[in-house]
């Protein structure tokens, strides 16, 4: 079994069980206890679990969500920037998905003259896709409080019904072995749908989520294009190696 496909086992019966002991862990992956040992020592540096003896739990920081209006305020000039950006690769006659990320809501107001169909399941998105007259779809399912998005089987049943020509979505982290991250595995699940009925698939994220973790994986870099704004060369040139990078200038 390789690394990755360990951390995915590993991070899975996490979810399904909070804490796991080692012994469980070498019984599920077939490796050795000091593979382990060494793979749970590695996902903590990641910040995506805690040790404990004997084995691993999760950690609060790493599921923990901030709320849609903590998540609005942060680097917001930053954003608007690299929404205006992101906005440019939609065409006019375009079919989209614009996910719950308070960065997909900055793009609304440059997406008025596209002529596009927008699908969403993001609550807080409607009230400035209305305002722009732009022709929206809103998927079904549950409501998060926090972020104000709609996850669950019926958000996951609408979205089968279309494809889309492009789908941008946030993230909260983006790590070059690990991915894209969210701390909800049902938001996780949305994105990653959304990309596989995508033809082109966009993350658009601030420079501060590099080298971040969150507890739920979405996909690996090379699924996506990044937009990200512009920081550090040699980490632009490490994320080159992994995917396509568009660079927001500040």
């Amino acid at each position: 079994m390789l690394t990755n496909e360990r951390y995915e086992l590993i991070l899975n019966l996490l979810t399904e069980k909070k804490t796991v002991k080692i012994q469980e862990l070498v019984d599920a992956t077939s490796a050795s206890e000091s593979t382990i040992r060494r793979d749970l020592n590695d996902l903590e540096d990641l910040n995506k679990l805690d040790r404990i003896h004997g084995g691993a739990t999760i950690s609060e920081r790493i599921t923990k969500e901030l709320s849609i209006s903590d998540k609005a305020s942060k680097n917001l000039q930053e954003k608007i920037q690299l929404a205006t950006y992101a906005a440019s690769f939609v065409q006019d006659g375009d079919c989209i998905f614009l996910d719950a990320g308070t960065t997909t809501l900055q793009m609304i107001p440059y997406l008025k003259n596209k002529k596009v169909t927008v699908v969403t399941n993001g609550l807080t998105h409607v009230d400035s896709l209305m305002e722009y007259e732009i022709t929206t779809y809103l998927t079904g399912g549950y409501i998060k409080s926090r972020t104000r998005a709609l996850v669950g089987p019926q958000t996951i049943q609408t979205l089968g019904d279309y494809q889309f020509d492009k789908c941008f979505l946030g993230v909260n982290g983006f790590h070059l072995e690990i991915g894209y991250t969210t701390p909800d595995p049902e938001e996780a699940a949305v994105k990653r749908l959304a990309s596989t009925l995508s033809r082109k698939t966009y993350v658009v994220t601030d420079h501060s989520k590099y080298n971040k973790v969150s507890f739920a994986t979405i996909m690996p870099l090379d699924k996506a294009v990044l937009i990200v704004s512009d920081f550090e060369k040699q980490a632009i040139n490490l994320l080159e190696q992994k995917t396509t990078v568009k660079v927001g200038k500040s």
